[in-house]
């Protein structure tokens, strides 16, 4: 796998990008590529295959949407309407994600002719089944919807050119694998392939390396690594008590906007439900909702009717909201990786941000283990009204093994350390 270094950052027009694109990008007031973009579109224009890590917020929608575009454009020059199949597949796990990276699409590629659909499950397949009828040079799909449509006969994926994988890291792993296998499985062996994700565990490259040919590694920051302006702090407290500590944090002027993280669905509805009795306007997204009900909690939250946004770690990677003042995780994520993904919401395209955390005693084991991804140590906020009553040890969860070694007679027990 080939690896490229950054280089000084340039113009758009220094890309070589074709005068629609650019046309475009200035009316969406972008000047500069960002690191991850300036390094994947000249690789992606090339035909490469591509694996891309950089931070969440960082443009990478933008760094495969835009080459995708200029070389279907310049394709589509000597193409007939009888040529027109799906040429580009954009795979992604949530329906958030793949509306958003239609949007990008849409508004990238608003001057070049070329047509785009999004399709999703969780609602009615006609809309989606039309648009694929009219033709579509470049289709964005969750897995679920995808296969279905193409078990049913409407998708047909054999003259596909150009296949992405956005949120690699989790559409490689095991709540996805099988059904990425039989994505490739209908596609032309023949392809580019792009990866791009904000984490890149070593098991999920060495996976991705036997589906790229020879794929250039593009890496702008430390894998896992946390954006550098989202200013992050952990509030140690008892589970009972988090309830009254998030209403004195929303209550602080500063927080314009909060999205909280919660671990399950009916945490998600009973946290929200929790804070309008409390007066604080708030909406739950999650996946148990309809899609009719998640996009209207989204667009009530991105236009400032609600304040807080209480979600599950589905939104994690598909919510992109402009000024997000705060994250917030009511509950510490069990996945260290999810952790960056979460508060990589706020902090965006270069924004300062802050990210909370609220830790009780059971969750200790999993701070430690983002402690680890992240290489570094969140800060302690010791100042406020709700401090955890018990003292906490930090130590890592004992196996079967070492539980027996604690309590053998005679035995001293090791102290990993401890904090009140």
């Amino acid at each position: 796998m080939q690896e490229l270094l950054s280089q000084p950052m340039i113009s758009f027009e220094n890309l070589g990008l074709i005068e629609p694109i650019q046309r475009a990008l200035k009316t969406e007031g972008y000047i500069k590529p960002t690191p991850i973009q300036e390094q994947s579109i000249p690789i992606i224009l090339d035909r490469k295959d591509l694996l891309g890590c950089a931070q969440t917020g960082t443009g990478k929608t933008a760094a495969f949407s835009i080459p995708i575009l200029q070389i279907l454009h310049e394709q589509k020059q000597n193409e007939t309407r009888r040529d027109r199949h799906i040429k580009a597949l954009i795979v992604t796990p949530t329906r958030e994600l793949a509306i958003q990276i239609d949007e990008s699409i849409q508004a990238y590629g608003r001057f070049t002719g070329l047509t785009h659909s999004v399709i999703f499950g969780g609602v009615s397949q006609r809309p989606q089944l039309s648009a694929l009828q009219r033709g579509v040079d470049i289709l964005v799909a969750t897995p679920g919807r995808l296969l279905d449509l193409v078990n049913q006969g409407y998708i047909n994926l054999s003259h596909l050119a150009i296949l992405v994988l956005d949120e690699a890291d989790r559409m490689l792993d095991m709540g996805f694998i099988h059904d990425v296998k039989k994505i490739l499985a209908l596609v032309p062996p023949k392809r580019q392939s792009l990866f791009f994700s904000a984490t890149m565990p070593p098991a999920i490259v060495k996976l991705a390396g036997t589906i790229l040919q020879n794929p250039v590694k593009v890496e702008v920051n430390p894998i896992a690594s946390t954006a550098e302006k989202v200013q992050q702090s952990v509030y140690f407290v008892d589970k009972d008590k988090k309830g009254p500590l998030l209403i004195h944090v929303l209550s602080g002027p500063e927080v314009s906007s909060a999205l909280i993280f919660t671990r399950t669905k009916y945490g998600a509805d009973k946290l929200a439900t929790f804070l309008n009795r409390a007066g604080v306007k708030s909406d739950a997204i999650h996946g148990n909702k309809s899609q009719e009900a998640r996009q209207k909690a989204l667009n009530n939250f991105k236009k400032g009717k609600t304040r807080v946004l209480v979600a599950t770690d589905i939104a994690s990677r598909g919510i992109d909201v402009d000024d997000l003042s705060h994250v917030i995780n009511y509950e510490i994520p069990n996945v260290p990786d999810t952790y960056v993904h979460r508060i990589g919401r706020t902090g965006r395209a270069g924004a300062e941000g802050i990210a909370l955390s609220f830790c009780d005693s059971e969750e200790m084991v999993y701070l430690r283990d983002i402690h680890k991804l992240i290489d570094q140590t969140v800060p302690v906020v010791e100042d406020h009204p709700f401090p955890m009553m018990k003292k906490m040890s930090m130590k890592p969860a004992p196996s079967p093994k070492q539980k027996r070694n604690n309590f053998s007679p005679g035995k001293r027990r090791k102290v990993y350390g401890r904090v009140s």
